[in-house]
């Protein structure tokens, strides 16, 4: 998410000082040695993350699944990494009764969910993907507002499935599937950004 920096070399211990520094935003992330920095978001960004978290977070806390985070959360998911998914679900059991000053502690999530904004459509879709996938993480979701559909990775997949009526999500470990009717939801979302930019 958001455009790389030049230099190289950078540790986690740079990039959580930065950001301890700026505080929730700029964000700073950290894939491969390349520094990732981010601009606060617009409120389109913002109403989407709310939206879809309070989707997500009721139904992994019934299902008793884990729990589901917002960022701003830096995650090291593999050493010498730091990453903040917009949201991301921590899932029950090893790995999940970390304490939470210390997200390095996390070493995998059912779900990662990214909104996209115009400065990062290829960290979303191509970086933040590869290094997800990679990394444990059951579920990847890229949420393209403006196109209003949801890509949906796994790690067994070459192809994104490409959601854009409705998405079911059925996680190992869920009785039941969160079903989620996208038309609504992304009508919501510009619904409220319009209210704001009134």
């Amino acid at each position: 998410m958001g455009m790389p920096a030049t230099h190289r070399g950078w540790s986690p211990a740079d990039v959580r000082e930065m950001q301890h520094e700026s505080g929730a935003w700029p964000r700073y992330e950290l894939i491969d040695g390349e520094l990732l920095v981010t601009p606060a978001p617009g409120n389109v960004h913002q109403i989407a993350a709310q939206e879809f978290n309070l989707l997500i977070a009721p139904f992994v806390a019934r299902e008793r699944l884990g729990i589901a985070y917002f960022s701003p959360a830096d995650l090291e998911l593999r050493a010498g990494t730091v990453t903040q998914p917009d949201l991301f679900v921590v899932p029950a059991g090893p790995g999940a009764n970390v304490d939470l000053a210390h997200w390095s502690d996390i070493s995998r999530l059912l779900l990662a969910v990214e909104i996209l904004s115009p400065s990062s459509v290829r960290t979303d879709r191509v970086t933040k993907r590869d290094f997800y996938l990679e990394s444990n993480v059951a579920e990847y979701w890229v949420v393209d507002v403006d196109a209003r559909v949801v890509e949906r990775w796994t790690p067994d997949r070459a192809t994104p499935m490409v959601e854009r009526a409705g998405l079911r999500w059925h996680p190992s470990g869920a009785a039941t599937a969160l079903v989620i009717e996208l038309p609504a939801l992304f009508s919501m979302i510009r619904d409220k950004a319009s209210w704001i930019q009134r």
